[in-house]
């Protein structure tokens, strides 16, 4: 519907008829040309038994049953001929435009279902090139584990494709009726009550064959593949429930209300930085917590080994710095807990303040430095993230190794102007 120009819905309805009265046509075509010409197609589990060579016997399971259209086409015009080779190609492309179609249409309707809150609000978000980038991702992954899984084979993957077809067009169908009931209930002009009753006979009409063809489709084929649908479908629907519920309840949480005083700050802020030597990374750490002007200030280290914290306490002292160092104690050579109860003791000895923990970290240019920095910083953060009361901020560092980053252009936001490099400020393009 967006994509057509107004009045959209007399022109969807156009367009949707001549397709419609095209796939008729081809489709009686090509089953008149199919009965006329003599072939044959057999059910794929039954293929290597079911056909027959023109001496009598089986085919046997490496034989290839070759599409009807392919099968039509040789008949009427020849294998191998320019004619038979144009109707595969045209096939070809129909069929591409028919999973291109997909790839146009499902992200914009998990945009569409993310706006809304039933999927993940990720959906909703345009990548660089101004296009659903995540649900293309998603469906592209979607697609390639059902060639996995079914092997590339057409026909059983059809299955899913005819059960989930005719669910569609039944709900359609079925809410199309509701639709044109709701709304006689409160018409009174006779012209449009005749028009409604033709439209909703004609729903209803379109309803009961769908739901006919559905359960055929679904008695037939079931334990071929439909039941995945069958069990998927619910599995999504309940997901996309719990997912609104879930934005619902975080949205409760979070509403501002009447009884929160917004000018109440907290009553005092401690400062703690973190402390493993005494090196660049950690004269910054302690001189940005200085520039904030907490309440108090102290750096915090974990004494693992009596020696080393002998060490760092006499050059402590030694250089001056101005900033008390508090060692804690730790007998079981573990750095996390004593960090994590000195933080929570400072919390439960003033439940109104909070405590900001400053801890330096190194940025990296490699992959591989981040196995080999900054790990236990990263455990330390994932844990006092979950402590109310409690702010982590992190002091980088950067070594010469990321250095071989500076040269990078940043990525370009969704929505921005996009030119030409040559044509970028010589300030952005020296970035």
């Amino acid at each position: 519907m967006p994509a057509f120009r107004k009045p959209k819905s007399k022109n969807a309805a156009t367009t949707l008829l001549m397709m419609g009265l095209v796939a008729v046509t081809m489709f009686s075509g090509i089953i008149g040309l199919g009965l006329a010409s003599g072939v044959t197609v057999a059910e794929p589990q039954h293929v290597a038994v079911d056909l027959l060579r023109p001496d009598g016997t089986p085919v046997g399971p490496d034989y290839y049953q070759q599409p009807i259209i392919s099968q039509v086409a040789d008949a009427v015009f020849g294998s191998g001929s320019l004619m038979f080779v144009i109707v595969s190609a045209v096939t070809a492309l129909i069929l591409f435009l028919a999973a291109n179609t997909a790839f146009n249409g499902f992200p914009v309707l998990g945009s569409i279902l993310a706006q809304d809150r039933y999927l993940p609000r990720q959906l909703h978000t345009r990548g660089d090139r101004l296009a659903f980038s995540n649900g293309i991702v998603i469906l592209a992954l979607g697609a390639c584990l059902l060639l996995w899984g079914f092997q590339a084979d057409v026909s059983r993957l059809l299955n899913l494709y005819i059960v989930g077809v005719f669910v569609s067009f039944t709900l359609s169908q079925t809410g199309m009726v509701i639709h044109w009931t709701r709304h006689l209930k409160t018409e009174t002009d006779l012209r449009v009550r005749h028009q409604m009753h033709r439209s909703r006979a004609i729903n209803f009409f379109g309803a009961v064959m769908t739901a006919v063809v559905l359960v055929v489709v679904l008695f037939t084929k079931f334990l071929v593949g439909a039941w995945i649908v069958c069990i998927a479908m619910p599995i999504l629907f309940l997901m996309m429930k719990g997912i609104r519920r879930h934005y619902d309840n975080v949205a409760a949480e979070l509403e501002v209300d009447e009884r929160i005083d917004e000018s109440i700050l907290p009553a005092r802020n401690h400062a703690i930085v973190l402390v493993s030597k005494i090196h660049k990374p950690t004269l910054r750490a302690l001189a940005y917590a200085r520039a904030t002007r907490p309440s108090t200030i102290e750096a915090v280290t974990v004494g693992v080994e009596g020696s080393e914290a002998r060490t760092l306490q006499e050059e402590w002292e030694r250089r001056g710095i101005p900033v008390p160092l508090k060692m804690l104690d730790s007998p079981y050579r573990e750095i996390t807990q004593p960090i994590l109860d000195y933080v929570k003791a400072l919390r439960r000895r003033s439940p109104r303040d909070v405590v900001t923990v400053f801890i330096p970290e190194y940025v990296v240019g490699h992959w591989w430095e981040h196995l080999l920095h900054n790990q236990s910083a990263l455990r330390l953060k994932a844990r006092l993230l979950f402590k109310p009361g409690v702010m982590v901020t992190s002091v980088p560092w950067q070594l010469h190794s990321s250095d071989r980053l500076r040269g990078r252009r940043d990525p370009y936001a969704a929505g921005s102007v996009r030119r030409p490099w040559h044509e970028v400020e010589p300030d952005r393009r020296d970035e």
